[in-house]
């Protein structure tokens, strides 16, 4: 499977850190989706049931990282891709988690992981 559907720079505030100051004031993250999809159905019948509902992944994925409360970034993309594969039946997912200005004098900072069978 080559298709791919993919979000970009999807913006939630969530609770994420190690330090103190992180447990209390939500920060905003950054997250980039990429998700294997065989679209031939969706393009052929143009109907969004054919398809990933890209919105439904979105909503999913800001409402699980917005009530999240992890340390490490590592494991918010570990448990995001669960979700994606667990509850869309996605076969391989691309998960980056960004968390801007996490370190001085650098604009972001992150991880991507893979998860599943392309």
């Amino acid at each position: 499977m080559t298709d791919t559907i993919f979000l970009k720079d999807l913006r939630v505030r969530a609770i994420v850190g190690v330090w103190e100051w992180e447990r209390r004031m939500p920060q905003e993250i950054s997250i980039d989706l990429e998700m294997a999809v065989d679209i031939s159905r969706a393009a052929a019948e143009d109907q969004l049931e054919a398809t990933l509902d890209y919105k439904a992944v979105a909503n999913r994925v800001r409402a699980f990282v917005g009530e999240s409360r992890f340390q490490l970034i590592e494991t918010l993309a570990e448990r995001i891709a669960g979700v994606i594969i667990g509850e869309f039946a996605v076969p391989w997912v691309r998960v980056a988690v960004h968390k801007p200005f996490a370190i001085r004098n650098s604009r972001d900072v992150g991880v991507c992981i893979e998860r599943g069978r392309r």
